[in-house]
């Protein structure tokens, strides 16, 4: 459904990107505009907020960029610029880019991982279906084949752990922790290749992985949250000393 009408207001044109996102933030806001909704045409939306064809056309760049919207093209009734459903991967991009530029060091992401994951396998060992074991056991399941690839062990790890933190029925932390898994995918991958054997480190893997699903399949929060601080710490511990024997 398009959206347009006396709600849009004249923009200044410092930060153009900055005042359109307000607006749409503040629309947002006020139910004026929800996700899924289609803004209007470039051609209408420039004149509303009264600005260049060209700098809305930056501005929706950047939103686009942020995840905020979707530009869809095309000239049919789904085309155009539309308020995504959800979170989009702008948080993503951002935290990469944080992190190649040494923001945030190994120590920070190792601390937040273990909060937020030590957070989800305690409540998913009590709000975790019958369902959400059987599609993590899914997951473990593919992870046993014994000719799978690093990229491809690493993806299922990160679905593993990303879906216990859905499981635990708060939607900001699965999107954190998602986000956080993709900004640091490579760094994971790379971690693996300075493994001297990383099919022996994938087995450890592996047990540990079983052992949480099965603490969290008993209800056991506490043990699931004393399993996933020891998962994650033993597996820095051995990819920094792969590391050391490299160097």
């Amino acid at each position: 459904m398009a959206v347009s009408g006396a709600a849009w207001e004249p923009v200044q044109r410092s930060r153009t990107h900055e005042l359109v996102m307000s607006q749409i933030e503040s629309q947002l806001l006020s139910g004026r505009l929800k996700p899924g909704d289609t803004l209007p045409s470039e051609r209408e939306l420039a004149s509303l907020l009264g600005v260049s064809r060209s700098s809305l056309r930056e501005s929706l760049r950047v939103l686009e960029a942020l995840g905020i919207i979707e530009i869809r093209l095309g000239g049919g009734p789904d085309s155009g610029a539309v308020v995504r459903n959800e979170p989009g991967f702008g948080f993503v991009r951002l935290l990469q880019l944080e992190l190649a530029m040494g923001h945030f060091s190994d120590d920070d992401v190792l601390g937040t991982r273990i909060a937020l994951e030590e957070w989800s396998g305690a409540n998913a060992a009590t709000l975790a279906t019958s369902d959400d074991h059987a599609e993590l056991t899914a997951i473990l399941d593919r992870m046993d084949d014994p000719l799978i690839s690093t990229f491809e062990f690493n993806q299922l790890d990160t679905a593993f752990h990303v879906r216990i933190a859905e499981t635990a029925g708060n939607a900001l932390t699965a999107h954190l922790m998602g986000s956080l898994r993709l900004a640091i995918r490579q760094q994971m991958i790379d971690a693996y290749a300075r493994l001297a054997d990383w099919r022996a480190t994938a087995v450890t893997v592996r047990s540990e992985h079983r052992a949480i699903l099965a603490a969290i399949v008993d209800q056991q929060p506490d043990l699931s949250r004393k399993l996933i601080r020891e998962h994650i710490r033993s597996f820095y511990i051995r990819t920094e000393a792969g590391q050391q024997a490299t160097e």
